[in-house]
């Protein structure tokens, strides 16, 4: 087995004539330099969980991305932070939700799976589980960039009731200003990020991690940190992390069912893939995309929308990175 991972940052829209080659360039080379920390765990001899740990972690410090530093603001211009991990091997899992002041609720997630006898915390009684682990914590300004307050900023005044899930619908951008200078539209982009990955001994695994949506009612929660809708991996099959319009993913259970159509109907890992999300997310108005690794090493990279922040490495090979079909 040549061990493989697989990252994303997120999907949506395209911007590409209002985007200039130093920011494409800066994402490509902030991919790269994520999916090649994730190869050099796996040449090492380490675990699949090990590598999607460390790939999201550094996504999640990464303010390029939606989850952690850069995370979106909430219509209370608070932060609330959700992730989830999946061991394909034991089909162990753990997960965090509304989170606002653990660094790096990836490693939050991982925690409440190995030390815990429960799967998912949220809000408070997540961050004391945080504390009590000794997982750093930082004051919620942490996560805050100037692009989320003036993404919230022109939403709420061009349309103080919408949840912009970074995505759907029209850009909501002031008249006058320029359009965001982002290879996808900052206003049409499913912010979350993920990795899957198989290792040297076969075994797979899955995390995901969200900032959430742009304006959204506090409290909300979507697919990322819901086992089966945003992050599955299971040996038998495949490793999922999902981005996208999470309330349809959460409907279709959508990573889940990439894998039972492995399992049940003997499909591959392309057609699994493919079928969730270009023919069933599709018919709820579903939009987004999810990156796959399969027991055998194959990778399966689909989404509906015009880009998707995306990686590969195969260990002792280059890294593949690409925003754009």
């Amino acid at each position: 087995m040549t061990p493989v991972i697989a990252i994303h940052g997120g999907a949506g829209a395209i911007s590409r004539a209002d985007m200039s080659a130093e920011k494409e360039q800066e994402y490509q080379q902030a991919l790269r330099r994520i999916v090649e920390a994730g190869q050099a765990v796996l040449a090492a001899g380490g675990s699949a969980m090990d590598a999607v740990t460390e790939a999201v972690r550094l996504l999640e410090d990464c303010p390029l991305f939606n989850a952690g530093h850069g995370a979106v603001l909430t219509s209370a211009a608070t932060h609330e932070l959700d992730a989830s991990v999946m061991d394909g091997a034991t089909l162990r899992t753990g997960a965090v939700a509304m989170v606002d002041c653990v660094r790096n609720p990836i490693l939050a997630a991982r925690r409440v799976m190995e030390q815990s006898k429960h799967v998912l915390f949220v809000g408070e009684g997540a961050v004391a589980f945080a504390r009590e682990q000794g997982l750093e914590l930082v004051d919620p300004s942490y996560f805050t960039t100037e692009a989320r307050r003036q993404q919230l900023e022109r939403v709420q005044r061009e349309h103080p009731d919408a949840a912009v899930l970074d995505h759907d619908g029209q850009a909501i951008v002031s008249r006058g200003q320029p359009a965001p200078a982002d290879p996808l539209d900052a206003d049409r982009k499913f912010g979350t990020v993920g990795a899957v990955a198989v290792d040297a001994r076969g075994n797979l695994a899955a995390a995901t991690s969200t900032g959430g949506i742009t304006n959204k009612q506090v409290g909300r929660v979507g697919d990322s940190p819901l086992i089966g809708a945003g992050c599955y991996a299971n040996n038998r099959t495949c490793a999922i992390s999902a981005t996208g319009t999470g309330e349809m993913f959460i409907r279709m259970v959508a990573a889940y069912d990439v894998s039972a159509r492995m399992e049940y109907l003997g499909e591959s890992l392309a057609q699994a893939a493919d079928c969730v999300v270009n023919k069933k997310l599709p018919t709820i108005d579903g939009k987004g995309g999810l990156i796959a690794v399969d027991a055998q090493g194959n990778v399966a990279l689909p989404f509906n929308t015009e880009g998707m922040y995306r990686g590969y490495g195969r260990v002792g090979e280059d890294a593949v990175v690409a925003i754009y079909r």
